[in-house]
């Protein structure tokens, strides 16, 4: 796959208006896979963070892109547990602040996940 099909580019320059296409990219299995448990969702979102760290994204970028994901998820994909539900539901009633405030923290408890397998 060539670097025009990622939201974010080997530079870490971050494409954000590619971020939807890319999560339509996965294969439906792997998308119901990651989002059928939680601790799952949370192990593949720590895993992309700690690529997109790699890269040299700093912290507002993850959380641009976290929110892009969490805006997706949220219109696109119905809770498979009670946390994604909980999620969504904080999402919903969310203003673009306080979404982007969540983000922030969607972004480190993905970082968190990363610090318990260390």
């Amino acid at each position: 796959m060539t670097e025009r099909n990622h939201a974010i580019l080997k530079d870490g320059e971050l494409q954000t208006g590619k971020i939807e296409e890319t999560i339509e990219r996965i294969n439906p299995a792997k998308k119901d896979e990651i989002l059928a448990d939680f601790e799952q969702f949370r192990s593949y979102l720590s895993k992309r963070v700690k690529m997109a760290e790699a890269i040299g994204l700093n912290e507002e970028q993850l959380a641009v892109a976290a929110q892009k994901v969490a805006q997706y998820l949220a219109e696109h994909e119905e809770p498979r547990n009670a946390e994604e539900n909980l999620l969504q539901q904080l999402w919903k009633v969310g203003e673009e602040q306080e979404r982007h405030a969540l983000a922030h923290l969607l972004v480190k408890l993905a970082q968190s996940k990363q610090a318990d397998t260390h």
